[in-house]
């Protein structure tokens, strides 16, 4: 990964090392060169160790898992960085209310959303895209700070995100296998935020069908999807109802940063 110039390809030799602050290795997990490393993420870190870690000030350790090229960042927010990013969440969506978006084939989805930031991802009868306003004609909201820190601490990018769509999950829906490819420019990752209920989320590879694997992503868990698994099909099979207390109506939100441009 080159600062500012995509996700593929990093110069630092040097991982993660399990101290205050930083990433705690998976038993068996390889980091991969296109994971942050001390040198770049350091700064970072720091400016974020009062927001994620533990309330001991001893620092916070989490399990990183690697799913068909996905980067998988167990319990990356903890409890209170979750209820912070909710707060702000909820302040967009006052802004910009949830809607239900039709298919191109004339079909309701099962989530609700909206969006923050430059652009926001929308769905009518003429196809999928990304538009600058709300249905209701206004702008979207800024993506805040406390969502922009994740992007930054996970990608160490330059290059923000332009969109953060905002998808709520009831207990009964569902987001169909699917690829993140409305965007200009691959090279950049989606970083996939969870918040509330558990989801089963399924992962395959870049051509429909065949073998899939998946596993349950929990409240504060952030998924990177990045490099050559950035047009890998994905989705959500089901919501385990009342995992989280998060939410006080229960449901999941889950969070997607994108560059569009």
């Amino acid at each position: 990964m080159t600062r500012g110039a995509g996700p593929l390809r990093h110069p630092c030799p040097d991982l993660f090392t399990p101290k205050a602050g930083c990433l705690q290795r998976f038993e068996g997990y390889i980091r991969s060169s296109s994971g942050p490393c001390n040198r770049c993420m350091r700064k970072e870190l720091e400016n974020l160790r009062g927001f994620f870690d533990n309330k001991d000030g001893k620092g916070k350790y989490m399990t990183v898992l690697r799913l068909r090229g996905f980067d998988i960042y167990k319990a990356f927010l903890d409890p209170v960085a979750q209820q912070a990013v909710l707060g702000d969440i909820r302040s967009v969506v006052k802004k910009a209310p949830f809607f239900r978006p039709e298919t191109p084939g004339g079909k309701k989805m099962s989530v609700r959303m909206t969006s923050a930031g430059q652009y926001g991802w929308f769905s009518d009868a003429d196809g999928y895209r990304y538009a600058d306003q709300h249905p209701n004609g206004t702008a979207w909201p800024a993506i805040p700070e406390t969502v922009l820190s994740i992007w930054n601490a996970l990608t160490g990018l330059e290059r923000k995100p332009e969109c953060c769509l905002i998808n709520y999950y009831a207990s009964d829906a569902k987001m169909g296998m699917h690829q993140d490819r409305d965007e200009a420019d691959f090279r950049w990752p989606v970083v996939s935020v969870s918040l509330g209920d558990e989801a089963l989320f399924r992962i395959g590879g870049q051509k429909r069908g065949g073998k899939t694997d998946s596993l349950w992503l929990q409240s504060g868990d952030v998924v990177v999807m990045g490099g050559e698994a950035r047009l890998n099909h994905h989705g959500v099979d089901r919501v385990r109802a009342g995992s989280s207390k998060l939410l006080p109506k229960g449901g999941r939100i889950n969070l997607t940063m994108r560059v569009v441009k």
